[in-house]
């Protein structure tokens, strides 16, 4: 049986060597961490995509973090709803599709532009609320990797509205909010999370923890089943 996925795998021999011993140079030299078996693979593609070792310690997961992205996942059609359009343009096609998954952003359309001047507010909260509105927050999987004012209103709608995303990825970057809303989401119980402390953050880093994600499905998709 073929060691690598199929789905979600670089498309080339070559593609999956350099990836693989970028992954194998990572392993060797990012020293002691204290991840779980599923975390790591998350984060690990996390520092690869930026080349940066911090985000070992930086990143966050809710205990049932990953285990709930990836049933999420598995179950087929789950929205990924994103702040920006960077992050779905960053998601592969392919593998979005492979689990019937699409993408949604709202962060430049007329309606949301106009409430935002209406109600003097930032355009990824009224995004927020339009995805909201349109029902594809419950039981999304929701990626905010640039206006931590979207996780701040994804957080209100939580609180207030009861909204249940099946998983928060939240890591917007900046300095205006960002450590601040992110640790506000890193208190958040009724609601699994990913998380970076701090100003870091940014779209390729939501976009690298969902491929990590997207892998540990197939990878889960392809074990044998067991027989009673």
């Amino acid at each position: 049986m073929s060691s690598v996925n199929t789905v979600t795998e670089q498309l080339t021999r070559a593609g999956q060597a350099i990836e693989h011993d970028s992954f194998a140079i990572i392993d060797a030299e990012v020293g002691p961490h204290a991840y779980e078996p599923g975390q790591w693979p998350v984060v690990r593609r996390m520092i690869h995509a930026n080349a940066d070792f911090e985000f070992n310690g930086l990143t966050e997961f809710h205990p049932q973090a990953v285990e709930a992205g990836v049933a999420a996942m598995l179950r087929g059609g789950t929205p990924v709803v994103a702040d920006v359009e960077m992050i779905c343009s960053g998601l592969s096609a392919p593998r979005l599709a492979h689990f019937g998954m699409r993408c949604h952003q709202f962060i430049s359309d007329a309606d949301v532009i106009q409430a935002a001047r209406e109600q003097d507010s930032t355009r990824a909260v009224q995004a927020m609320r339009k995805a909201h509105r349109l029902g594809l927050l419950e039981g999304a999987i929701v990626g905010i990797g640039n206006a931590p004012t979207a996780l701040l209103e994804l957080l209100r709608l939580i609180q207030e509205q009861g909204v249940r995303p099946a998983l928060v990825v939240g890591m917007p970057v900046g300095f205006v909010s960002a450590a601040e809303s992110k640790a506000l989401l890193a208190q958040e119980q009724r609601v699994p999370w990913i998380a970076i402390r701090g100003r870091k953050g940014g779209s390729t880093l939501v976009v690298a923890a969902l491929h990590a994600l997207l892998a540990l499905a197939e990878t889960r998709q392809q074990a044998p089943r067991s027989h009673p």
